[in-house]
């Protein structure tokens, strides 16, 4: 099937365009100049952008016989094939330049084959591959999405890690495409992570920080365990394969299964574990040497006690993370960051045999705005023939640049109204709203912190009391009182509030918890489940959905905003709707398709916010549509590592 790019619809093979929208499915927009670009294009014929959808394909000769490795914990290249050479006969000699991967011909390489003495050292291939028919559902994806099964015995043993491992969806896993067997190769399609810088590079730019690096000894830490699960510890044994992605966070290219994986029978326990640790310090001490750069002394223990077997099962390793944070809180306790911080847990559990967690400090990670970006965007909607809804968006930001460390402070505030009240009543509300509490926080937030809850209250009464006196001053009475929602998001740095009133949301998306609403609804619906009443009746009612409290129609004793605060320690992207595109579970429904992309900050923000609102014409469409979308990113603080 062809899955629509604008709609998500599921459309015949043979359709050209989509039944349910009508979008090409012949052609793709280019991300660029926005011109129609054909779909089996790598780049756009008018700006030369690369718009075509790019996979990395881990191609290997199958062989009868599986080879050990000697647990050196040395870093070579596709050290878990044996070497295998490659003879006339070789499937791989198939392969060229515009040649497909697959019989059905969807996978185009796009390189040229190595020559055949470099063939001939290695079992497998890895190339980048064009995408051919991209909005097709691959038997991968299917499998994934359990509308179909899939039998594992047709697919490589190299795939099976890759599935078991997609439901933790940790961001440093590359996600699998497709695989399959055949003939004597074995084919498994990734996301393209070869752009993506190595760590061993960027780990020797003088702009990184010792905290940085203690973060990257902790995600593998992290990841060891993770990988060991599926025999892929290798994974973090290969330099090549350990990148970091445009957020500073570490990520794998591509999975290597251990030779214990492949051998038949188990290897002993201990055997197992004292590789586990040694390579891990190996690649460590690796990392540490080709930095260049002064080491803490307690790293360099550390790393000698890896290497002497002293430290030999990942508890020992998280416990002496503790240990050592607190001896460098007593060199040097710096003041704790206005930042926010969050808590590095380094095991849900602990053996009776190690110090328990009531006796050790927890580690304790101050964290620091990266990065802030956001769009917003307003539509009439398809039934509507004025436009209700206004926004307002105050932001300042500023950047520090010096050469061993990078500051990114901001101040702004998200305003989203949701008018009512007819033509010339509801646009004049929502309107109103927001320019009496933007020029309420011009004139009043003037610290380098957050308002307190009660002027933020304060802000809303205001508001509120604009619009309820111009109902008077117009004698407007019964439904021809305007009157608006409201969600506001307010950031300083890395903290944040949020007050609403009405039944416009606000909601956070993080790789973590996937998607989550922050407000709830002022609606009869809602306040009847307050009072205990079952949803299903409370939402029964007639009047489920009418409002409980609205800006404008009646003076402030008649509303109460809810006003919340958070820190935001992870990245994250905050989202603030009306009800033209939250209605009928709409981001609910499609978020992993259309919010959880703009993560990344590699993705366009406009862009994926015209694409909602197009979403939400074709969903909704019944009212005007209005979205706010804020990407806040954030990394360690320098001076905000300390033990409690």
């Amino acid at each position: 099937m062809l899955i629509c790019p604008q709609c998500k619809f599921e459309n015949p093979n043979s359709n050209k365009f989509c039944q349910s929208c009508g979008t090409s499915l012949a052609h793709q927009v280019c991300p660029e100049c926005g011109v129609d670009v054909a779909i089996n294009a790598q780049h756009c014929h008018k700006c030369g952008a690369e718009c075509g959808t790019i996979w990395w394909a881990m191609i290997t000769q199958v062989t009868s016989a599986v080879s050990t490795i000697e647990e050196t914990g040395e870093l070579t290249p596709n050290s878990e094939n044996p070497v295998v050479g490659i003879t006339d006969t070789s499937p791989f000699l198939k392969l060229a330049l515009d040649s497909y991967l697959d019989s059905q011909q969807r996978y185009r390489l796009l390189e040229f084959l190595p020559n055949p003495e470099i063939m001939a050292a290695n079992k497998s291939l890895t190339m980048r591959v064009l995408d051919c028919q991209p909005y097709q559902v691959s038997l991968i994806e299917a499998s994934l999405g359990h509308e179909t099964k899939i039998a594992t015995q047709t697919i490589p043993d190299l795939a099976k890690a890759y599935l078991e491992l997609q439901v933790e969806m940790h961001p440093a896993i590359p996600k699998i495409h497709d695989a399959w067997q055949q003939d004597d190769l074995e084919v498994v399609l990734l996301e393209d992570r070869s752009n993506l810088p190595m760590l061993v590079d960027v780990w020797q730019q003088d702009t990184i920080t010792m905290l940085e690096i203690l973060y990257w000894f902790y995600q593998m830490t992290q990841l060891w365990e993770l990988l060991e699960k599926v025999g892929c510890r290798q994974s973090l044994l290969e330099l090549s394969n350990l990148r970091v992605d445009e957020d500073q966070v570490l990520v794998l290219q591509r999975l290597y299964i251990e030779p214990s994986a492949l051998i038949p029978q188990p290897c002993p326990q201990d055997e197992k574990q004292a590789l586990s640790i040694k390579s891990l310090g190996q690649v460590w001490r690796n990392l540490c040497k080709q930095s260049q750069r002064t080491q803490f002394g307690f790293v360099v223990q550390m790393l000698d006690d890896l290497e002497s077997g002293k430290i030999n099962t990942l508890e020992q390793l998280r416990s002496l993370w503790q240990t050592q944070l607190s001896l460098l809180e007593a060199e040097s306790t710096p003041e704790k960051s206005p930042s926010s911080s969050t808590i590095l847990q380094f095991s849900d559990e602990t053996e009776d045999t190690m110090i328990r967690n009531d006796d050790i400090p927890t580690m304790v990670l101050s964290m620091q705005l990266s990065s802030l970006e956001y769009a917003g965007y307003t539509d009439v909607g398809r039934q509507r023939d004025h436009n209700e809804d206004y926004f307002g968006i105050d932001s300042k930001v500023h950047k520090l640049e010096l050469p061993k460390n990078r500051l990114v402070t901001a101040q702004s505030v998200y305003i989203l109204c949701d008018g009512m009240g007819g033509h010339a009543g509801g646009e004049v509300a929502s309107a109103l709203a927001v320019n009496t509490i933007r020029k309420y926080f011009q004139e009043t937030w003037v610290d380098a912190e957050l308002p307190r809850k009660e002027s933020i209250r304060e802000a809303v009464y205001l508001a509120n009391q604009a619009i309820y006196e111009l109902n008077q001053k117009e004698a407007r009475a019964g439904i021809g009182r305007m009157g608006t929602t409201l969600v506001m998001l307010l950031l300083q740095d890395n903290q944040a509030a949020i007050a609403h009133v009405g039944d416009s949301r606000l909601y956070c998306l993080t790789r973590k918890r996937g998607l989550e609403q922050l407000t709830i609804d002022h609606e009869v619906g809602q306040r009847e489940i307050a009072r205990g009443v079952e949803p299903t009746i409370a939402y029964g009612r007639a009047d489920a959905y009418q409002l409980t409290q609205a800006l404008g129609p009646r003076n402030e004793n008649s509303i109460h905003p809810d006003v919340e605060f958070f820190d935001i320690n992870e990245d994250m992207l905050l989202v603030l709707v009306s009800d033209g595109l939250s209605d009928n579970d709409c981001l609910e429904t499609n978020w992993q398709t259309h919010l959880q992309p703009l993560l990344s900050s590699s993705s366009n923000l406009e862009k994926g916010l015209q694409d909602l609102i197009d979403l939400a014409n074709e969903h909704n469409g019944h009212d005007n549509i209005t979205a706010i979308l804020v990407r806040v990113k954030v990394r360690p603080s320098q001076q905000g590592l300390f033990v409690n």
